[in-house]
């Protein structure tokens, strides 16, 4: 094959070469380097050219640089150029010029302004192909300042007789009425003469000029001419000339219909002038052909887009279920999304497609199965549950991977809306779980405990279910956490055997510590998996009798993990064994029913916004909330009444279900067990009159009280700060005369932030079976600006309170 030398060829080339020339020399080059070289000596010469006054190819020359141009090179240059061609007399440089303008030129540049008065000049000639030229030009570019300036010309073409500049100067009018809206009420008695034109072929170009102007000006009165025009072209016989598979000019029908749907929106006068044509196009239209699908389509749009009635927008209804039995994807996805947007102000009237949406579901489209799958969620109701449920259980199955977490949390919101029974309920989470664990939100497991611990009937067939499950596979992590949990919480009913709503299984103690072992060695199980499993185990050892030293023996092997969080759970949990042992039954006692908070609220109050680290979404499986504090920081506060010889009793584990359990420092004498229960939301109190009990530096800690009964107390501390930074670590811790037990429940956090936006609560429990005049010794401890504080306050009174009666 015969290569071009590139640079001999350009040698041999004239100053002014033929465009073909430059074209063929361009293509031969074999690097980029050496097109950039041809084409820089040809703008060279362009350029002198261009400078000399008397130039014959001033129009070839402009063509070659607007080559030049599509190829991605600078031709700024040849504007001036452009505007010197467009006022020449001669039409053949004439069009290279307005063809250069409309390259080369935009409405930001100034050199556009200079071509305003040739393009006037232009509008006005006697020959219409120049016209045509100005016309195209002014809509391409045409700027604000322009469109101003050539409005009357333009609608003085659109009274021309000529249906060519007629079409052309519609198109104008377009650009003109978008760039300055001011300027649509110029064009509507011109716009709609043009309605009553036998020739549809600019017709549709004034439809998109009505639409910019005339819809503000005149919008009642021309929806009759426009309903008019409709029903001659669904009425209207065969005819050669328009039709497209056998419907009138179905693009007339469709920008009509557009135009419509743009009139009659929160119009109920204009929408009544319209029922019946949208009626009559909906029932004649044919739906074999893709055109006359197109049509139903627009009218489907404008029917549930305007004031229609009841009836018509059923059968619009209807039209999208049809469309669903269609064989063309793409139109059963555009049915799908139509009917995603009506179905919640036509909820019926979709629901009688159920049956087809839901067949949807198994087509091999991804992007209609996931068309399908957000519609059949959003038809759920609680009388279809069950059957629904039934259909989308078995698309979870099979669905690809990318569906599965969409499916997932659809089906979880729909079974927590309309679930008939908490067992039923339960149920479907454990079967959703088992399919698709990997892929469920990490708020699945929290929600799924909450439900469980609030099922207190269900708690046997629950552990039950969950065993098995848990035998089977392991693989799903958000179900074995379930299971583990479970059994950590129930295993003394796993044990027994005995459960009415499934059948009896005879189950070890060694039975279940396997199952709990075998997660623990699992390479398929996460560091959370784990720790939720060292709980359970740790857990059990209340609840059986025989094996305590093989849970000891299991407990121990993590106290050198290299997991830190697996290795500190069960550190902690050492020392329970060996130190606190007589506590042990006490700390891992069943967790309480469990109350799910509305967000912004904190121990039943608003915050205004979310608080910062107080309560996380997920608590991780073993994860410290609360900092260690030293031992003798509790035991010198138990001193500061006079001294204590009575150890405190810990107070039960209340809140969500963390596996990792951590203790309050003011609950315990020691430091080995902090950290064993974890940050926990106390329940909501009753409004209760509030005293202040200390306020300095910012910080200001109030108090209130309830009566539980004749001995028991309930305190409430309340923590603020109104400074203008941040406090960390801020805790509270209490002391009382040896007469009166104290039992402290968790606090809501330990960061206060700056301006009071947020405030931490403390609850206390109080037992006074001597009825004695009840005191408390408050330490106040916390961090700011990197500077730890200290402070203690001596409690008297308790506001709301009968001294007598304590």
């Amino acid at each position: 094959m015969y290569f071009y030398n590139v640079n001999e060829l350009y040698r041999a080339m004239s100053p002014s070469v033929p465009l073909q020339e430059m074209i063929r020399a361009i293509r031969s080059a074999r690097t980029q380097c050496e097109e950039r070289g041809v084409i820089q000596r040809e703008c060279a010469a362009i350029r002198a050219q261009f400078r000399q006054a008397d130039n014959g190819g001033r129009s070839h020359n402009l063509a070659k640089l607007l080559y030049v141009h599509m190829l991605g090179y600078p031709a700024h240059f040849g504007q001036m150029e452009c505007v010197r061609m467009i006022a020449s007399p001669r039409y053949s440089e004439k069009r290279v010029g307005y063809l250069g303008a409309m390259m080369l030129l935009d409405e930001k540049q100034d050199a556009s302004l200079l071509i305003t008065n040739s393009i006037k000049n232009d509008l006005s000639h006697s020959n219409q192909y120049v016209q045509s030229l100005a016309l195209c030009t002014l809509a391409c570019m045409g700027s604000a300042e322009m469109c101003r300036d050539l409005a009357p010309e333009i609608d003085r073409l659109l009274r021309a007789s000529n249906s060519y500049i007629k079409k052309k100067a519609a198109l104008c009018a377009v650009h003109i009425v978008r760039k300055v809206h001011d300027l649509g009420e110029l064009f509507v008695p011109a716009a709609r003469s043009l309605l009553a034109e036998k020739n549809h072929g600019y017709i549709p170009s004034c439809m998109h000029s009505a639409v910019m102007c005339m819809c503000l000006c005149c919008v009642f009165q021309t929806v009759p001419d426009l309903v008019q025009i409709m029903k001659g072209l669904v009425l209207s016989g065969y005819s050669p000339e328009h039709d497209v598979a056998g419907i009138s000019d179905p693009f007339l029908q469709v920008r009509i219909l557009r135009l419509l749907r743009i009139l009659g929106r929160n119009n109920e006068g204009a929408s009544d002038a319209m029922n019946d044509l949208l009626a009559q196009v909906a029932t004649n239209t044919d739906s074999t052909k893709t055109v006359g699908n197109a049509v139903l389509y627009e009218t489907v749009l404008t029917v549930l887009d305007i004031k229609s009635e009841s009836g018509l927008r059923v059968l619009a209804v209807n039209i999208l279920g049809r469309f669903l039995l269609n064989n063309d994807r793409n139109i059963r996805y555009i049915a799908m999304t139509s009917l995603q947007k009506i179905v919640g102000t036509d909820h019926n009237a979709v629901q009688r497609h159920r049956g087809t949406i839901v067949d949807c579901l198994k087509d091999q489209d991804a992007s209609v199965k996931r068309r399908a799958l957000e519609l059949s969620l959003a038809l759920v109701s609680a009388s279809n549950i069950r059957s629904m449920m039934k259909e989308l259980l078995l698309f979870l199955s099979s669905c690809p991977a990318e569906l599965k977490a969409h499916a997932a949390s659809g089906i979880f919101n729909a079974a927590e809306r309309y679930a008939p029974s908490q067992r039923w309920h339960i149920d479907t989470i454990l079967h959703v779980l088992t399919t698709a664990g990997g892929d469920v939100r990490d708020e699945t497991v929290p929600n799924l405990i909450q439900l469980i611990t609030n099922a207190s009937e269900l708690h046997c067939y629950t552990v039950h279910k969950l065993y098995r499950a848990l035998l089977s596979d392991i693989s799903q992590q958000s179900l074995v956490q379930v299971a583990c949990w479970c059994i950590g919480e129930y295993g003394d009913l796993l044990l027994r055997g005995e459960c009415q709503e499934t059948e009896a299984v005879q189950v070890t103690e060694d039975d279940v510590l396997d199952a709990l072992e075998t997660v623990l060695q699992s390479h398929m199980s996460s560091p959370a998996t784990r720790g939720f499993a060292l709980t359970a185990t740790m857990k059990l050892s209340t609840r059986i009798t025989d094996n305590v030293d093989r849970i000891r023996s299991i407990v121990s092997i993590y106290g050198s993990c290299i997991d830190v969080e697996l290795q500190q759970r069960a550190v902690e949990y050492n020392a329970l064994f060996k130190k606190y042992d007589h506590m042990r039954a006490a700390v891992l006692e069943r967790m309480p029913v469990i109350e799910k908070n509305s967000s912004g609220h904190t121990n039943g109050e608003s915050t205004g916004e979310a608080m910062k680290d107080i309560q996380p979404a997920k608590i991780k499986q073993g994860e410290p909330l609360l900092p260690p504090q030293p031992a003798n920081q509790v035991c010198d506060l138990l001193d500061l009444l006079g001294g204590s010889d009575e150890t405190l009793q810990p107070s039960p584990a209340v809140g969500a279900p963390a596996p990792g359990l951590l203790i309050n420092t003011a609950s315990i004498a020691g430091g080995d067990l902090l950290d064993l229960l974890g940050v926990l939301e106390p329940a909501p109190l009753a409004p209760a009159p509030t005293l202040p009990v200390y306020e300095k530096d910012g910080v200001t800690l109030t108090l209130s009280c309830e009566k539980q009964s004749d001995t028991g107390l309930t305190v409430t501390l309340t923590a603020s700060n109104s400074t203008e930074s941040d406090i960390s670590s801020f805790t509270l811790q209490a002391a009382v005369p040896k007469s009166v037990q104290l039992h402290m429940k968790a606090p809501s956090g330990d960061y206060l932030p700056a301006r009071g936006t947020a405030k931490v609560t403390q609850m206390v429990v109080l037992n006074n079976p001597n009825k004695v005049s009840p005191k408390m010794r408050v330490r106040i401890s916390y961090t700011s600006r990197g500077s730890a504080f200290q402070d203690t306050v001596q409690i008297d009174s308790f506001p709301g309170l009968d001294a007598a009666g304590q």
